[in-house]
Parts: C-alpha cells; sequence; structure tokens
C-alpha cells in the first residue's frame, strides 16, 4: 500500500501490514516516517493511492463502531461535561439515551474515572483528559483501536501509569491495539510485536515479536530482559534510521 499527498510527497510505500485479533502491535519510528498517515489509512480517514485496506480478510469497509481511534491531543467539547463527551459517537449513532449513558459510565470506569461524569475538560488534568478520550473511543466498543502517540505530552510519572492502565483495559476488553510510538521503552513495554518503520518514504522496515508474558508491571521493567529487548528494538530502530 502506498499514499502521495496531493503535493506530491510520497509518504508511504510498499507498506504490508497484518494485525493480528487481539494482539498489541507498536508502529515505531522516527518523526516524519508516515506512522500516523498509516493509522489514518486502516481508520479510513484517508485513501490509499496504490493498493487496499482489508478488513477480516475480504475487501470491505469495518462496520460502524469497529474501529476507535484515540488522537495525539484528546480534542474534547471544552464546553462539555465529561460524561457528554463520552457519549458523542453513541449519540451520532442514535443509540438510545439510557443506554448510552449506561454505555458511557462504563467506560469512564474502565479507565479510572467513575465520579467525574459532570466535571468539565478544564477541571481535568492532561492525563484525566487523555482518559476521557480513551473512553470515548471504548464506548463504541470497537474490535481495534487505535492510537497515535496519545502520551507523547504527558510527564513521565502520568505516561508510566497510564501504560499500566492501558494495558488493563486490553486485557479485559480483548482487542487488538495498534500504538504508535517513537518510545522504545514504551513500545517493548506495552507491545506483544513492534514493527519498525523507516522514513522518506515510510515503510516497514523490521517486524518483532516479543516474548515477555503478560500481565507486565514495574518488575519487569526493571528487569534484565526489557533490558536486553528494548538494546534489540533500538539497534533495529537504529537500522531503519539509517536506510
Amino acid at each position: 500500500m502506498a499514499k502521495r499527498f496531493a503535493n506530491g510527497t510520497l509518504a508511504l510505500t510498499g507498506l504490508d501490514l497484518d494485525v493480528r485479533p487481539g494482539e498489541f502491535l507498536s508502529l515505531l519510528g522516527p518523526s516524519g516516517c508516515g506512522k500516523s498517515t498509516a493509522l489514518r489509512l486502516i481508520a479510513g480517514l484517508a485513501a490509499p493511492s496504490d493498493g487496499r485496506v482489508r478488513w477480516d480478510g475480504h475487501d470491505r469497509p469495518p462496520r460502524p463502531g469497529d474501529i476507535g481511534f484515540v488522537f495525539q491531543e484528546p480534542t474534547l467539547m471544552p464546553w462539555a461535561r465529561v460524561l457528554a463527551n463520552v457519549t458523542l459517537p453513541l449519540r451520532l449513532g442514535h443509540t438510545p439515551r439510557g443506554e448510552a449513558l449506561d454505555r458511557a459510565r462504563e467506560a469512564l470506569a474502565l479507565v479510572g474515572l467513575a465520579g467525574f461524569e459532570r466535571a468539565f475538560p478544564r477541571e481535568l488534568s492532561g492525563g484525566m483528559r487523555m482518559r476521557v478520550s480513551i473512553a470515548r473511543a471504548l464506548v463504541m466498543r470497537p474490535r481495534l483501536l487505535l492510537m497515535d502517540e496519545p502520551f507523547a505530552a504527558l510527564d513521565e510519572i502520568t505516561r508510566l501509569k497510564l501504560n499500566d492502565d492501558l494495558l488493563a483495559v486490553w486485557a479485559e476488553r480483548g482487542l487488538a491495539i495498534v500504538f504508535v510510538t517513537h518510545s522504545v521503552y514504551e513500545s517493548v513495554y506495552l507491545s506483544s510485536r513492534v514493527a519498525i518503520m523507516a522514513a522518506r518514504p515510510g515503510r516497514i522496515v523490521e517486524d518483532r515479536a516479543l516474548a515477555a508474558a503478560y500481565p507486565r508491571s514495574a518488575a519487569f521493567r526493571h528487569g534484565a530482559a526489557y533490558g536486553a529487548q528494548c538494546a534489540e528494538i533500538s539497534a533495529a530502530l537504529g537500522r531503519a534510521m539509517a536506510a
């Protein structure tokens, strides 16, 4: 699959990527390598210039709600309370009000925000606003969750906590996640598989399965196996950047 923009820039070429049910896949690469563009193609927010995106092995689009998307910024409605922000996709899909509220409360509890339903985004920390954004994506009960560097702007302590919480949500829901990051350490901690991209034009140059078992915790971060895998992925990223 390839993507060329109207100005002639070839953002992606030869992109061949399978996303397997229930896996946690990270797209790792330097800035400008096309990671975010790849996510937008998967989501159907942009069309490939060449090739196609297949869903369940068929040339058909996913059903509404099959894919959730979490952007780099929370993109919440500042004038609306948390509950209204999370119910938005359900209301747009004409879900009955009672069901929409129940599902929104369930999603907020899943991300650790039970009790904050009536708060406004301005009253929340950056990490809490990102949790609301994740809840809004989860409220549709997607089979695939796409996440575009959602924790990049957060402080390290908040980021580590959200990494753990995301793994807990992933384990409970059993959905597949494609997670864009430029952090080797984050990709190794979270992922069952890492696809490493080179830039200009963007393409996958290495695809690595990670053998570490789940659940993962601070003990895994401090262990020799984590350090060794980070070193391997870092070396692979270095090769990709030199490609």
